[in-house]
């Protein structure tokens, strides 16, 4: 498996691998192609053989101390074997990288897979949105992970030569071996900033953290593909 920066020449793999992993509510070319070339944007993407089987982005402006993970997706045939929480520490060693403090996603209710993989990784819960996910009428799970703290564990980020400036640690523990796809909808420049409290849980200090909102009617999902 190697791992790269995305480029704009990937959207018709990414977006084929989009569909089939979020067939209810895949993004829109335009709003990944967007996601792509936004410059608060860091995307990767896994090749084996010559062929894309995974993705993942995160959201961090320049001198933000927030960030979020947009979307991590594997191929169904390809899932199983570590590489989602590969690119989930790709994308926190970026964030690290960037002087974040904390990253944030939301994550359905009805997935504890999804939730012990990001717990295993230090991720904890703020708050939840109720009824979230429709038409499901499933909450959303507000997770927040302190990055410093994450840096400084032992073997977190561990260097594997993943290419394109990326470091990418397999890790172990709670949830190793699961992904596929987590969905997070992107922030779009130009949406309310991250002071809406109905948009994040609250804080352990009351402080409302938000970050990410839904454009277009999709909603957020770091956990669809476990």
């Amino acid at each position: 498996m190697t791992m790269r920066a995305a480029t704009a020449a990937d959207l018709d793999a990414i977006m084929a691998l989009e569909r089939a992993s979020f067939p209810t509510d895949a993004w829109s070319d335009a709003m990944m192609r967007e996601e792509l070339a936004s410059p608060h944007g860091w995307y990767v993407v896994v090749e084996e053989a010559g062929r894309l089987i995974g993705y993942a982005g995160l959201r961090a402006a320049r001198g933000a101390t927030d960030a979020d993970i947009q979307t991590i997706a594997i191929a169904s045939a390809a899932r199983g074997k570590g590489r989602g929480r590969v690119l989930l520490t790709a994308l926190l060693e970026e964030a690290a990288r960037r002087g974040v403090r904390h990253v944030f996603l939301e994550v359905r209710a009805d997935n504890p897979v999804a939730q012990a993989l990001y717990a295993s990784e230090g991720f904890a819960e703020v708050g939840r949105r109720p009824r979230y996910y429709q038409p499901d009428d499933v909450d959303a799970v507000v997770m927040r992970l302190d990055v410093r703290g994450w840096a400084s564990r032992p073997g977190a980020g561990a260097d594997t030569g993943a290419g394109a400036g990326v470091r990418a640690g397999a890790g172990g523990g709670a949830g190793a071996g699961t992904d596929a796809g987590w969905r997070i909808t992107p922030a779009k420049p130009d949406e309310p900033s991250a002071s809406a409290p109905e948009s994040r849980g609250s804080s352990p200090d009351g402080a409302a953290k938000s970050r990410s909102y839904a454009p277009l009617g999709t909603h957020n999902d770091a956990g669809a593909c476990t």
